[in-house]
C-alpha cells in the first residue's frame, strides 16, 4: 500500500509512548524522542506542511522535557499533555493513510498509477506517456527506473492530487491563474471566503489573497490552520513588513508571497517545489572498534532510517568508502593500529573523498586535541556519551549540506535540472544500462527566438521563460526520464520506451501547452513563447557512443528551425 506512513510507523509512535508510560525511565524517553525526531525529519523532507506543523509542536515539547536520568518520570501534567498530543498526531497520520490509499486506488482505477514493483511490470510504450489533461499522467517506468517511493520506504501524494483552493480577491483576478496552472497539470478552483468546518482529511493547498483587510484576514488564517491542520497554507499580500510577515507565520501560514505581477512564477515555483522528491536514504559509515559502542550507534542510526555500514579496522576504510559510497563517516578517535585522526588524514589524500564529512566520536575533552583533530581533516567533534537525538540531528545537517553541495555541482542553478555535464553523463549511463527490448529517445529542445525575448522584455523575463519550460518538462515527463539544461535556452532529454520515436506525441502535447502559457513582459504586455525540437532514437545493439546520437538530434532540431519553428522533427 502506497502511503506516506506505513501503519507500522504510526504504531511505532504509539508503542514508544506507551512504553514510556509503562516504564517512565530516561532510556525509554530517548527512544520515543528519537522516533519523533525521525518523523519530523521525514515530514520536512516530503514537504507535508500540515502534519509537520503538528509534529514539530510535539517534538519541541518532548525536547523541552528531555533532561537526563534525574528528570524522569516527567510531571503528571506534562505526561497527560504529551499523551493527548501523541494521540492527535497518530490520528492525523491515520487520516493521511486512508486519504492517500483512496487516491492511489482512484488512480489505479483509471490506469494512471505506477507499478508497485517496476521491475515486475513492463513499461508502457512512450506514445502512451504524458497526455494533455488537467492531471499530469504517471507511467510505469522500465526496470531499474526510480518511482515515487523513496529508498526509505516513504512516499507522498502527487501534487496533481492536491487541489489548490483560491480564497479572497476577485474571480476575474484568479481566472487567468487557474488557466495557467492547468497547463502545468495543476488543478485550482476559487473557494468561498468563509470559516471552514473541521476536516482532518483535507490536503489542499490554500492560496489566500490578503490584499484587502489584511488585519482581519490574520484571524481567519488562525482558524484555517486549526481546522485544516494537514493543508499547505500560502498567503499573498502587498505588505512587505517584518512585523506583519512574522504575525502571519505565527498564525499558521507556511509561506508568504508578495502579490505583484510576478505572482504566477512564485506560485508555480512554490507548488512545484512541493512535489515528490525521491530522496536516497542517508548512508553512514561507522568506524568503531568497540562492538558495544558500534551496536548502540548502529541501532540509533537505523531507527532514524539511515543505511549503516560498520567497520572495526580503519586499514580497510578506503575500500569500504569506494564500495559503500557513504554520505558521512563517524570516526572513533582511538583505535588499535592508528587513531581516527590518522585514518582521516589518509582519507583526505584522495581528491574524490575530500568533501565527505567526518565526525569524530570520543570521550576526549581536551580542547586543544579536539581543535587539532578538526584541523587535520575532521568536520565536527562529538564527545561520549553522546545524546542520540543531537547526534542524529548533527549527522542529518552535515549530510544535507554535503548533498546540497553535490547538487550545486550537478544541477543547473536557474532551473534545478541537470546541468550540461551531468546531462551527458546521465545519457551515457542510460545507453549502457538500456534494458533489452527498449529504446532511448534523445531530444534536443531550443526556445524559439529567445534573443528577441531578452532584447524586448529583459533578461529576468527571459529567465522566467526558461524556468517555466523546465517546470513544464518536469511536470509532464516521468521521474525516470532524463531532463537537463544543455546551455542557454537549450534543453536535452532522454526518454526510455519500446517504440523508437515514441516520445514525439508526448512532446507535441507539451509543446502545444507551452505555447499557450502567457508571460508578462515589458510595459505589462503579455506574450507567448514556443520551442522547437529534434529527436533521435537509439536501440540496444547500435553504436553506444553518445556524440553521434546528439549530433543526429541536433541536426533534426536545426531542420525544425528551418521549417518554421514551433515543431518537433524526428531524425531519419
Amino acid at each position: 500500500m502506497d502511503t506516506l506512513f506505513p501503519m507500522t510507523q504510526e504504531q511505532a509512535l504509539r508503542v514508544a509512548w506507551l512504553k514510556y508510560q509503562a516504564r517512565p525511565a530516561f532510556d525509554s524517553f530517548v527512544e520515543f524522542s528519537s522516533l519523533l525526531n525521525h518523523l519530523t525529519d521525514s515530514l520536512q523532507k516530503t514537504s507535508q506542511a500540515g502534519l509537520l506543523y503538528v509534529c514539530r509542536q510535539l517534538e519541541q515539547k518532548a525536547l523541552a522535557l528531555f533532561g537526563d536520568e534525574t528528570s524522569h518520570p516527567i510531571p503528571d501534567k506534562d505526561m497527560e499533555e504529551m499523551g493527548n498530543m501523541v494521540v492527535r498526531m497518530c490520528q492525523l497520520m491515520g487520516y493521511y493513510v486512508r486519504y492517500s490509499s483512496r487516491q492511489q486506488h482512484d488512480r489505479r482505477a483509471v490506469g494512471h498509477a505506477p507499478a508497485e514493483n517496476p521491475a515486475e511490470s513492463p513499461a508502457e510504450d512512450q506514445d502512451d506517456a504524458a497526455q494533455p489533461q488537467p492531471e499530469a499522467q504517471v507511467e510505469a517506468a522500465p526496470e531499474g527506473a526510480e518511482t515515487g517511493r523513496s529508498k526509505t520506504g516513504i512516499t507522498t501524494i502527487d501534487i496533481q492530487n492536491r487541489e489548490i483552493v483560491l480564497l479572497g480577491g476577485e474571480e476575474a483576478g484568479w481566472r487567468d491563474l487557474i488557466v495557467q496552472l492547468g497547463y502545468f497539470g495543476i488543478r485550482a478552483r476559487q473557494g468561498e471566503w468563509r470559516v471552514p468546518d473541521a476536516d482532518d482529511t483535507d490536503l489542499s493547498i490554500y492560496l489566500v489573497n490578503m490584499v484587502d483587510q489584511p488585519e482581519e484576514r490574520l484571524d481567519f488564517l488562525r482558524i484555517l490552520r486549526e481546522r485544516r491542520s494537514m493543508a499547505l497554507i500560502v498567503c499573498m499580500n502587498t505588505v512587505d513588513d517584518f512585523v506583519f510577515i512574522h504575525r502571519a507565520l505565527l498564525s499558521g501560514v507556511d509561506h508568504y508571497l508578495l502579490a505583484d505581477k510576478g505572482a504566477l512564477p512564485k506560485i508555480l515555483g512554490l507548488v512545484i517545489g512541493h512535489q515528490n522528491a525521491i530522496e536516497e536514504s542517508y548512508r553512514v559509515l561507522v568506524v568503531e572498534d568497540s562492538k558495544t559502542a558500534a551496536y548502540a550507534i548502529q541501532r540509533s542510526l537505523e531507527s532514524h532510517g539511515f543505511v549503516v555500514s560498520m567497520l572495526d579496522k580503519p586499514v580497510q576504510v578506503l575500500q569500504v568508502i569506494r564500495s559503500f559510497q557513504p554520505d558521512l563517516i563517524l570516526m572513533d578517535m582511538y583505535m588499535p593500529y592508528c587513531t581516527g585522526v590518522e585514518a582521516v588524514r589518509v582519507i583526505r589524500q584522495h581528491d574524490e573523498f575530500l568533501s565527505i564529512p567526518v565526525i569524530y566520536l570520543s570521550g576526549e575533552t581536551n580542547v586543544g586535541l579536539q581543535v587539532e583533530a578538526l584541523r587535520l581533516g575532521g568536520d565536527q567533534f562529538l564527545t561520549k556519551p553522546h545524546n542520540p537525538v543531537l547526534m542524529n540531528a548533527v549527522i542529518k545537517s552535515k549530510i544535507d549540506r554535503y548533498r546540497a553541495l553535490r547538487r550545486s555541482m550537478q544541477n543547473d542553478s536557474l532551473t534545478g535540472l541537470l546541468n550540461h555535464i551531468s546531462s551527458k553523463q546521465a545519457l551515457v549511463d542510460a545507453l549502457k544500462k538500456l534494458p533489452d527490448g527498449y529504446c532511448l529517445d534523445v531530444v534536443m529542445l531550443d526556445i524559439d527566438k529567445f534573443k528577441q525575448v531578452n532584447d524586448t522584455h529583459g533578461h529576468p523575463v527571459g529567465d522566467q521563460v526558461i524556468r517555466s519550460l523546465a517546470w513544464l518538462l518536469k511536470q509532464r515527463l516521468r521521474q525516470s526520464d532524463i531532463v537537463g539544461r544543455y546551455g542557454g535556452e537549450e534543453f536535452v532529454l532522454g526518454l526510455v520506451g519500446k517504440i523508437p520515436g515514441g516520445a514525439r506525441e508526448s512532446l507535441e502535447h507539451i509543446r502545444e501547452d507551452f505555447h499557450r502559457i502567457s508571460f508578462i513582459g515589458a510595459n505589462e504586455a503579455p506574450f507567448t513563447s514556443s520551442f522547437s525540437g529534434g529527436l533521435a532514437s537509439f536501440r540496444k545493439g547500435e553504436d553506444e557512443r553518445l556524440e553521434p546520437l546528439l549530433e543526429r538530434a541536433d541536426r533534426a532540431l536545426y531542420q525544425a528551425k528551418e521549417q518554421g519553428r514551433n515543431q518537433i522533427v524526428v531524425a531519419s
